[in-house]
């Protein structure tokens, strides 16, 4: 049977609350702008980024230029930052290795998310990627990570997994989708209350291995 693996991008394979910080500092200090921007910019990204939260940003910073040179000068400089967390390129290799099918389902603006796919070398690494904003829904809605399973050639009826750090939409989402579960918690607590998912695991070098152990385990690791 395929084995199939998705992973969320932002903050269980990419540090983006790192990156967010580090960009925020850089884009206060090129414009001169006041300490307090840097907190101004990371309140109004923290969650997501759209071109629409720059125009708040435009407004709220008194910055001269347009929405869309703001929005390229985001996506990159994000993108520079955008490294994966130590041990996942080898990760996912063993994981192919193993004969697993990998794909990505995120959230997000298509720009920004490949470019932070392709300069953090993780497109080249999964079979399929689907980004929320080409299909018009977020996850936890079904459809991205049908979409996802698609283009790595499978179904969702065949059964997968699917690695995040966000409890709705990763986690819940996945679950409601058909997948088996395995949450990246990064030092946070599990919500209290929630299902819990499969497999937890600190980081997504660790969930990787956690998944390489259950595919040795059985050839029916869906069961």
């Amino acid at each position: 049977m395929q084995l199939l693996a998705l992973f969320d991008l932002d903050n269980t394979l990419i540090d983006r609350h790192g990156a967010l910080a580090q960009w925020a500092r850089e884009f206060r200090l090129s414009w001169a702008l006041p300490r307090r921007a840097e907190r101004q910019i990371c309140d109004v990204l923290k969650a997501r980024a759209y071109p629409e939260h720059f125009e708040v940003l435009r407004a709220t910073l008194g910055l001269q230029t347009s929405v869309k040179d703001l929005w390229s000068e985001y996506v990159t400089g994000m993108a520079r930052k955008a490294t994966c967390h130590p041990g996942i390129h080898s990760g996912l290799r063993k994981m192919r290795e193993a004969g697993w099918t990998l794909g990505i389902v995120t959230n997000g603006a298509v720009d920004i998310q490949m470019a932070k796919l392709e300069r953090a070398g993780i497109a080249s690494l999964v079979d399929g990627v689907c980004i929320s904003d080409e299909v018009g829904v977020r996850k936890p809605s079904r459809l991205p990570f049908e979409l996802a399973a698609e283009r790595c050639g499978t179904t969702l009826a065949q059964g997968g997994w699917m690695v995040g750090d966000n409890a709705a939409s990763d986690i819940e989402g996945g679950r409601a989708a058909g997948l088996r579960t395995a949450w990246v918690g990064t030092g946070c607590p599990w919500p209290s209350g929630a299902p819990e998912p499969d497999l937890r695991a600190e980081d997504a070098a660790e969930a990787v291995a956690l998944l390489l152990e259950q595919g040795n385990r059985s050839p029916s690791v869906y069961s």
